[in-house]
């Protein structure tokens, strides 16, 4: 075969094959049988071999995944990725509706209503009719370049009709039936499960090996044409409508509502239909279908004020407290928890729920053996309601809070409510600390997770932070182990190994000290720049820098001046461990803003409020959230409301980004 004729059959390969994906994964039918379309793709596997000039990125045959990545490239996106806004009744509804035709003038707003996917959040780019890539929503600044695993859902057209460079937004899922399927490989397997199904598409997705995601069966809905206007589409149904020409699978449960009535009987039925979905939903979108009218509208400094999503009200199921044991945090907090029987709550497998404290139970009225409700607090944190008296048997049983420790049998103390151990010693506290020492935002050190540590810790491999760094002495006693391999643990090592290098505000992060979280982390070691500074600080010292009060200071005195930690400590850096802070701050005196406490209110042009932030901080000044008689400036930019009123009202300085900017050229920033 020539090369001209190779060609043309990959085009002609091409079009059939992507003609009967869209048919199977977008239209849900199909003209062909499974094996002639295997037969077709094996055709162009074999010509992309022998031609490989032929072979396109967009492919078929790169659809099944086996690419691994070492990490994923930060994309910044080209336009905002903002959040919606949210209501939670059908008042905050019909109060949104009033401001939108306030501004726009108009007796009644025709809004398209849609199901919110509990997925993902992602953003296609196309030009020349080809997708480029796919980015997720990160910070609605900057995003993950999750390519390599998006051209793994069928469903997505990898060419398109459409020349004209667009940009098409949406959501990643996974429908029930995956969960399901996939829950049950993982508990044949001895893996744990996934809580739900948003948790198994993010972790999918973010998988750095394609293989993953190609085989967990996501799909995805797209709702969303953001330069609409410029392809000509004025209309937000008319976009959908577009998209779904172009062979993107948007969502049919959309409608058009004329008015505000018709929107509240559009949420009352789907309230009552979105457990009858093949996906989760956790509420439901309403747009303003007039895309010109977006400007008019604005945004405020998150989100545009032309869309809103309504938040269900959390649902509510009964299951029965089977019992309740303690837990022992890092700190020494002791904290009961339901053990419950298992039940699925918005598409979680719940048998465990926080009840916060002894008065918790008591104020509750809980008895062991109580039939219970139970719903999701902000559709995430599974919370008990309290019991249901009526089907109570009278074989239910009174809970009394332990005196002892259940971990290491020290005595129990209470402080203001709170119980806690205070042994130093206690496991459960040395376990917990490992944990929040490895875990994402500190040491971020990957695949030691919760499981691991326990495990480790069982075996005595781990008694305390330091042994972390001592993990390669136990390397062939953890090969033994089941699931441990020579890659998985050498995996570990690296991950540990390439720990060391963080900077210190991780690292006091992750040392687990009292008051110290992750944003005073980072305002001490910007200000000390190395660890050891603080052996020599004393409480007043601490207390001059922003954000530290009494408490915070002393706690980071405790630390410091125990001699314990101390030892710890020289265990750290002995093992190569960086004490210093690694960040390119340029402290400047002489900067206008140097010093100064800071407000960001309203939507900033150049820079989004998190980079000036940032920038600020890096020169000396502080960023705070809210304005008091103690703020200096406020920087405003469009959309500003209370916060600059406030500033007003009390004569501080308030200044825009083009003035703050010509302050911060003169600083070299």
């Amino acid at each position: 075969m020539s090369i001209d004729e190779a060609r043309k059959r990959v085009a002609e390969l091409t079009a059939l094959l992507e003609k009967y994906s869209y048919e199977y994964y977008v239209l849900n039918q199909s003209s062909v049988s499974d094996a002639e379309f295997d037969r077709l793709l094996n055709e162009l596997k074999m010509l992309e071999e022998e031609f490989p000039g032929l072979k396109s990125k967009n492919s078929p045959t790169q659809r099944v995944g086996g690419f691994v990545q070492s990490e994923f490239k930060k994309i910044p996106h080209k336009r905002l990725m903002l959040s919606l806004g949210n209501v939670y009744n059908e008042d905050e509804m019909r109060d949104f509706d009033r401001k939108v035709r306030e501004i726009v003038h108009k007796d009644k707003i025709v809004y398209m209503g849609e199901v919110k996917i509990d997925g993902l959040g992602m953003s296609l780019i196309y030009d020349h009719g080809e997708f480029q890539y796919a980015v997720t929503r990160g910070d609605g600044v900057t995003g993950e370049d999750v390519t390599a695993n998006i051209i793994t859902i069928k469903s997505i057209p990898m060419h398109v009709k459409e020349t004209r460079p667009f940009e098409v937004r949406g959501e990643v899922y996974m429908p029930k039936a995956s969960l399901d399927g996939l829950n049950e490989q993982r508990k044949a397997s001895g893996e744990p499960l996934f809580a739900n199904a948003r948790n198994a598409a993010a972790g999918s997705i973010r998988n750095l090996d394609s293989s993953v995601a190609a085989s967990r069966k996501l799909d995805a809905f797209w709702y969303y044409l953001v330069n609409s206007r410029e392809l000509g589409v004025h209309v937000h149904s008319d976009a959908l409508n577009y998209l779904d020409t172009l062979g993107f699978r948007t969502n049919k449960e959309r409608r058009i509502l004329n008015g505000i009535d018709e929107v509240i009987a559009y949420i009352k039925e789907y309230t009552e239909k979105r457990e009858s979905l093949a996906y989760d939903i956790d509420g439901l979108v309403f747009k303003v279908n007039d895309i010109d009218e977006y400007d008019v509208l604005g945004y405020t400094a998150k989100e545009p004020k032309w869309a809103i999503a309504y938040k269900f009200p959390p649902l509510e199921v009964t299951t029965k407290l089977l019992d309740i044991v303690l837990t022992i945090g890092r700190t020494g907090r002791v904290t009961p928890n339901a053990i419950l029987e298992p039940v699925r709550v918005q598409g979680s497998l719940v048998q465990r729920a926080t009840l916060n404290n002894e008065d918790f139970v008591k104020e509750k009225g809980l008895k062991i053996g109580d039939v219970i409700g139970l719903h999701k607090a902000a559709d995430v944190i599974p919370e008990v309601t309290g019991p249901i008296i009526k089907d109570r048997t009278g074989d239910e049983q009174d809970w009394v809070m332990p005196s002892i420790c259940p971990v290491c049998g020290s005595p129990l103390t209470k402080v203001k409510g709170l119980h806690y151990c205070l042994n130093p010693e206690c496991g459960s506290r040395k376990i917990e600390s490992i944990i929040h020492f490895a875990s994402r935002n500190a040491m971020d050190i990957d695949g030691m997770g919760e499981r691991v540590v326990e495990e480790f810790f069982a075996e005595g491999f781990l008694k305390d932070i330091p042994d972390v760094y001592k993990l390669q002495d136990h390397a062939s006693m953890i090969k033994e182990l089941d699931g441990w391999s020579d890659k998985s643990i050498n995996s570990l090592l690296d991950a540990i190994e390439k720990s060391k290098k963080q900077s210190l505000e991780r690292l006091l992060f992750g040392l687990g000290i009292k008051e110290v979280g992750e944003k005073m982390g980072k305002v001490l070691a910007k200000r000390y720049q190395h660890l050891e500074d603080f052996y020599n600080l004393s409480e007043d010292d601490l207390q001059k820098v922003p954000d530290v009060g009494p408490v915070a200071a002393k706690s980071v005195y405790d630390y410091f001046h125990d001699e314990s930690k101390l030892a710890e400590l020289a265990t750290l850096k002995e093992e190569g461990v960086n004490f210093a802070y690694l960040g390119t701050d340029t402290i400047d005196v002489n900067s206008y803003f140097y010093g100064k406490t800071i407000v960001l209110t309203g939507t900033l042009i150049k820079y989004s409020r998190e980079q000036m932030t940032e920038i600020l901080e890096r020169i000396g000044a502080h960023c705070s959230g809210s304005v008091s008689k103690n703020t200096d400036i406020v920087i405003a930019g469009p959309g500003a409301g209370s916060k600059l009123d406030k500033a007003q009202a009390l004569g501080i300085e308030v200044m825009d980004e083009t003035e703050a900017l010509n302050h911060l050229n003169k600083t070299g920033q």
